[in-house]
């Protein structure tokens, strides 16, 4: 094979933001697709519940898809998989983990019968059309992780996806620096790697530090534990498994994801808790309080989720109540700190205490810091360097640590999702641009909802809906009675009552004083009323019958 062939690098999510990572490799006529993750909605898009990437590249290109690879189980890899499935149905290969995650997420969705799935072992090498593929046990917040080794005629790319060097992991399993060494003997042509933590300086902490935080917690709380979390963060769940233990608690878990995952990894090893310290949810809701531990998710204060339902006073199970001891185990998703600071002073006001991560080492990042990234480098020795997973801050500052490191820049490549990047004669170059943007899932709807839709909501959300239902007479023109006026969300009943009667007068005289019967006519006369007094701009309709 020659290295003139062009192996084209299509990023189709994780590019210029946090989440929905998926990446595509087109070789030979063949393409490999790396991960199928979601994204979580912002603050600003209302009503969406996740967004997935934009692989109509791929839709085309069908027959020629080999195989999907599942790097580990996080939502942000593995959450659109069966949207991907459902309009490209090809073999998927992951470690046992990561499929047993994916497999209960495509039974809940009726799926599981149509998928073909394939367990890989970290370490094992696998030929998948005209890639040959060999994947390395990485360290991250989730066991049984693998980076990709890919070799094609072009050349050997190296794909670590999310990772820590992490000395003294919960699970004694570090990742296999000798395989990244091993690679850079036989010459690495491009490392794609995780930008998330580029800005930030020295070594992220080993997950054990948490450990002896958590026994603090369990032993000084007088009341029940809360702990919340990744419904996929499995080594956390552990790590709370073992406190509890310690401190003589029984642990419950709530929540369909939680509960669902928790048993998928027990089953498979990766998971250990003696079956004295678990008890169900109802169980441990009639014990004494200083005896349970709760596991739930809802660490980023999800509005749906059991934490964010428990902020409200909405949950169903259970309340907080007073005494209750509630830990948020994870760092904000950037945009969501509103969201959780909220959840968090809600919580207070039940009585509760919360730990969070600003307050007590009960989270550590399951990413690597600049000094791990620069022993990447070091490793792995790479000719050319694409840097992964993160907003475009990130990406830009991962790039500038790689210049550091002795990287050419013009050896370095900095691109959003659907800019297609060649790798081909020993060089790395810009391909062609295709799209790469959101698709939102809103209920049963996927990719129906558009930017104008969230615009809509927007608008919707900050100034309100005022509608205008009126009747009028076919033949005359004139109104049959006077115009019903409703509003929700803009005016408050002392506005209402002294605006309304006006606005129902200029409807009135738009109608029958100057002949103008288009709902387009009486909705600007309504709303350049309500700007002149209001100074706000509602969305106005009018539903307007003729009879």
């Amino acid at each position: 094979m020659s290295k003139n062939e062009k192996l084209k690098i299509v990023p189709l999510g994780g590019l210029g933001e946090v989440g929905k990572n998926m990446t595509a490799y087109e070789y030979g006529g063949d393409i490999l697709i790396v991960d199928a993750g979601i994204m979580f909605p912002q603050n600003d898009m209302l009503g969406v519940d996740y967004i997935i990437p934009d692989f109509e590249y791929l839709l085309d290109k069908v027959s020629r898809v080999r195989g999907l690879v599942i790097t580990h189980g996080h939502e942000d890899h593995i959450g659109a998989v069966r949207h991907v499935l459902e309009q490209i149905p090809v073999p998927v290969f992951g470690t046992p983990l990561t499929l047993g995650l994916i497999e209960g997420k495509l039974a809940r969705n009726g799926f599981t019968d149509k998928a073909d799935l394939r367990t890989l072992q970290a370490g094992e090498k696998v030929q998948i059309g005209k890639f040959s593929i060999e994947t390395f046990h990485i360290c991250h917040s989730i066991p049984d992780s693998i980076g990709l080794g890919i070799t094609t005629g072009a050349g050997l790319v190296v794909h670590m996806s999310d990772f820590k060097f992490d000395q003294t992991p919960v699970d004694n399993w570090p990742t296999d620096y000798a395989k990244l060494a091993e690679f850079s003997q036989r010459g690495v042509d491009l490392l794609l790697s995780d930008s998330t933590n580029s800005e930030r300086p020295g070594w992220t902490p080993s997950e054990r530090v948490i450990g002896p935080a958590f026994d603090k917690v369990m032993a000084e709380a007088e009341g029940r534990v809360i702990v919340a979390t990744f419904a996929s963060l499995i080594s956390r769940v552990q790590q709370v498994a073992d406190s509890a233990v310690k401190a003589n608690r029984k642990l419950a878990f709530a929540g369909t994801s939680m509960v669902e995952n928790a048993k998928i990894a027990r089953n498979l090893g990766y998971l250990v808790v003696p079956d004295a310290t678990l008890v169900p949810i109802d169980q441990a809701l009639k014990m004494d309080d200083s005896k349970v531990v709760i596991m739930c998710t809802g660490s980023q204060g999800e509005p749906s989720s059991i934490i964010g339902r428990l902020s409200t006073g909405s949950n169903r199970q259970f309340d907080v109540q007073a005494g209750d001891t509630i830990v948020l185990s994870s760092h904000p998703i950037p945009g969501n700190e509103e969201v959780i600071s909220r959840a968090i002073n809600r919580l207070l006001r039940f009585g509760a205490k919360v730990i969070y991560d600003a307050i007590a080492p009960v989270h550590v990042s399951g990413h690597a810091a600049q000094e791990e990234m620069k022993l990447l480098f070091n490793l792995v020795r790479p000719k050319h360097f694409l840097p992964i997973h993160g907003e475009l801050r990130q990406l830009t500052h991962h790039a500038w640590l790689a210049e550091q490191m002795g990287i050419l820049p013009e050896n370095i490549v900095v691109v959003e999702n659907g800019q297609v990047v060649e790798l081909s004669g020993g060089k790395l170059k810009l391909g062609e641009r295709i799209p790469g943007g959101y698709v939102f899932v809103d209920g049963e709807s996927i990719g129906d909802i558009d930017h104008d839709v969230m615009k809509e909501r927007e608008q919707l959300a900050r100034n309100g809906i005022v509608i205008v239902d009126m009747s009028v007479d076919k033949v005359t023109g004139r109104l049959k009675h006077e115009p019903e006026i409703i509003t929700r969300g803009f005016l408050t009943p002392d506005a209402a009552e002294r605006l309304i009667p006006e606005i129902r007068k200029r409807v009135m005289k738009v109608v029958n004083t100057s002949g103008l019967e288009t709902e387009k006519d009486i909705s600007a006369a309504v709303k350049s009323y309500l700007y002149d007094q209001t100074k706000r701009r509602p969305m106005v309709f009018v539903t307007l019958s003729k009879g």
